[in-house]
């Protein structure tokens, strides 16, 4: 996260940059929290957060980055990864403008994610957590992919490269398409 932070913030630009994932588990964390429970269970099985806690958080961060920064345009990483996440963020908050999908072999992400694990702290940065993650991007995620690919709004990455080849690409198509 601080890597992309920083990348974010050496650019210039104006967008905000708001993880679903980060917002979900700083409100997980938060004294006081109604969701911090049902956060963390959802997280811990690998499954996803019900959409309403979701785009509330997101749409108080991009209120927030708007009434503070004057910020107009918006990465959102990590969501949506229903179909009904993404018709409703679209009703409610914001039409989609892009869609950036980053491709890697399970295998390479598997890996990442276990390596992540050694110093992250994050309950779902395991072996059991990861595989139903990945059975859980199969079966509801991936058909929003499709829908916005249908729509001509997804930009393919290859994760497989370096970071520095990867934000490279990330910021080739932001300054050519927005």
């Amino acid at each position: 996260m601080a890597w992309r932070n920083q990348k974010m913030s050496t650019w210039g630009c104006s967008f905000s940059f708001s993880p679903a994932g980060d917002l979900l588990r700083a409100e997980q964390q938060r004294e006081g929290s109604e969701y911090s429970e049902l956060i963390q269970t959802y997280i811990q099985e690998g499954k996803i957060v019900p959409m309403e806690v979701t785009i509330a958080l997101l749409y108080k961060a991009m209120q927030e980055s708007f009434e503070n920064d004057g910020k107009t345009r918006f990465l959102v990483d990590g969501f949506p990864r229903k179909m009904d996440q993404a018709l409703k963020f679209e009703e409610m908050v914001v039409e989609s403008r892009l869609v950036l999908y980053f491709e890697a072999a399970e295998q390479t992400l598997q890996e990442r994610l276990l390596k992540r694990g050694e110093s992250s702290g994050r309950v779902d940065d395991n072996i059991e957590s990861i595989k139903k993650r990945f059975q859980t991007f199969k079966e509801t995620s991936f058909p929003v992919i499709q829908y916005y690919e249908e729509k001509g709004k997804v930009r393919k990455i290859n994760a497989e490269l370096s970071r520095e080849e990867v934000y490279s690409a990330v910021r080739q198509i932001l300054d050519s398409e927005l």
